[in-house]
């Protein structure tokens, strides 16, 4: 692939009107005007990194003093001086540590290809595992370990809260600066019009699509129509970038809009793929006359499945203990406000398509499912769910409880039993089920979850097939860390209530 490529980068001609200026060397010196805009951009580039550094270093140096002040303070010793200079003792290395993982984790890149919450997780996970083996090679003895595990506590609070101020107060100057990415997207018409809808649904994104460059007929969702891919040089001046759209772009036509590019300052970028998101778990098998990758399933399993499940039980027994308060209160209304049980036991397919007693506080009244034929056609979501967004048969209870998703607590149960995670697609009842394509049911394959990257990422709001390709995502991209922030990012998702119903 990588010679074919090759082979195409040396035959690729560039059009007539463009031969004088591939002669002329990309590294040669900028206009004048152009010069000032990159040493702005640079001067940017410079001030961006040097504040997250400044907030991580703040971040790592107040975790390692309030982990230690809240020790003295346990311990009725409090003593903030004395924390403090310990803390100065630890910093340094911390620091090094922190910052040499995060610039290789790429934390202090552009803010367009900047990682996100799992990346820090992981890495700060990774600089805990990494000070706590050195300090053990060192011959330090220690009572507890409770300075690593409260370290990465607080640090995983300031470093992510700390950059989540920077981001949004970064993100509303350059929004109040009408600061957008100009982007052209390149590639089919269906294809063009399904990221162009990713990109306005966005809420926090950069990326402007001012027109498309369709390859073939049709819409593009209400973009203009900037002419043959041909004739793309006219628009360099009014754009930022080109997003290729398509995972079917013509490889020739790919290499020559990306040299095309390239020389004009224009940066590219692809949508990915389904082949690409594949592409994660792939594995080579050798001994082949044709060189073949073969594709795992993407199950859970070994170390993986035993790290999940012991996170699984551990949180769901501690938010059963807390919240039992708040589940009595909940049984109590329901039962007083409207006959019948309070427990819903609804029967729903679950990892390999085996039904379970999926546990809901009962948020409709009695035999609803009888009413769910006749109101079959007044059905407001595509595919196979079924949705109403003032549906006759939910209680006002129900209507509160669905409002702020208080009547999925009782699947901690489940998630006790064993019959449910806490990330992970979301069970569908049966009728739902039996209306899936086969494409659908590959989201069987691990166990259901309390929250998935459904309920962080629409909700209500997206028809089914996203949906479905929110869990196939899931499915190929899993990890403790994912799985960690999918969790975090639920709360607030609740709270906004946004396509709750």
């Amino acid at each position: 692939m990588a010679n074919g490529l090759v082979k195409e980068l040396r035959e690729v001609k560039p059009p007539d009107d463009l031969a004088g200026l591939a002669q002329k060397d990309v590294r040669a010196r900028k206009p004048p005007a152009l010069h000032w805009l990159m040493r702005l951009e640079t001067l940017r580039s410079v001030l961006r990194v040097a504040i997250l550094l400044a907030l991580d270093v703040a971040a790592i140096f107040l975790a390692i003093w309030t982990a230690l002040e809240l020790k003295a303070v346990v311990r009725a010793k409090s003593d903030i001086g004395l924390s403090f200079d310990q803390a100065l003792d630890a910093a340094p290395l911390a620091c090094l540590v922190t910052l040499l993982m995060f610039v290789s984790c790429g934390l202090y890149a552009h803010r367009a290809v900047r990682p996100g919450f799992s990346r820090i997780v992981s890495s700060l996970f990774q600089v805990t595992a990494v000070i706590l083996i050195y300090a053990i090679a060192e011959g330090e003895a220690f009572r507890s370990y409770y300075i690593f595990y409260g370290t990465l506590f607080f640090a995983l609070v300031y470093v992510t809260g700390f950059r989540w101020l920077f981001e949004h107060a970064t993100g509303a100057v350059l929004r109040a600066a009408g600061y957008r990415r100009r982007a052209v997207l390149v590639g089919s018409g269906s294809q063009i019009e399904a990221v162009a809808h990713a990109l306005r649904g966005g809420q926090h994104t950069d990326v402007d699509p001012v027109g498309f460059v369709s390859l073939t007929p049709g819409s593009a969702n209400g973009l203009r129509d900037l002419g043959p891919l041909s004739q793309l040089e006219r628009h360099f001046d009014a754009i930022d970038e080109v997003l290729i759209a398509d995972p079917v772009f013509p490889q020739d036509e790919a290499v020559e809009l990306v040299d095309r590019c390239h020389r004009q300052g224009i940066r590219v970028r692809v949508a990915p793929s389904t082949m690409e998101i594949l592409m994660d778990r792939v594995e080579f098998v050798p001994g082949q006359t044709l060189p073949l990758f073969e594709l795992k399933p993407p199950v859970f399993e070994g170390v993986d499945f035993y790290v999940k499940r012991s996170f699984d039980i551990v949180m769901a027994a501690l938010l059963v203990i807390v919240l039992a308060p708040l589940m009595a209160a909940i049984a109590l209304a329901v039962r007083l406000t409207s006959p019948g049980p309070v427990i819903y036991r609804s029967r729903r397919p679950g990892i390999g398509g085996r039904a379970f007693a999926c546990l809901k506080f009962r948020t409709m009244y009695e035999h609803a499912e009888v009413r769910q034929a006749e109101l079959e056609h007044h059905n407001e979501k595509g595919g196979a769910i079924f949705k109403i967004r003032n549906d006759p048969r939910v209680t006002p209870v129900g209507s509160f409880l669905r409002r702020w998703s208080l009547d999925e607590l009782p699947q901690l149960f489940n998630v006790l039993r064993g019959q449910m995670s806490f990330v992970g697609p979301r069970p569908l009842p049966q009728r739902d089920y039996d209306r899936l394509d086969d494409w659908h049911r590959k989201r069987y394959l691990v166990l259901p979850g309390l929250t998935g990257l459904w309920q962080v990422s629409g909700r209500s709001e997206l028809d089914f097939d996203e949906l479905v390709r929110l869990d196939f995502l899931y499915l190929e991209r899993w990890s403790v860390f994912l799985d960690l922030s999918i969790m975090l990012k639920t709360v607030p998702a609740i709270v906004r209530s946004k396509g709750a119903w």
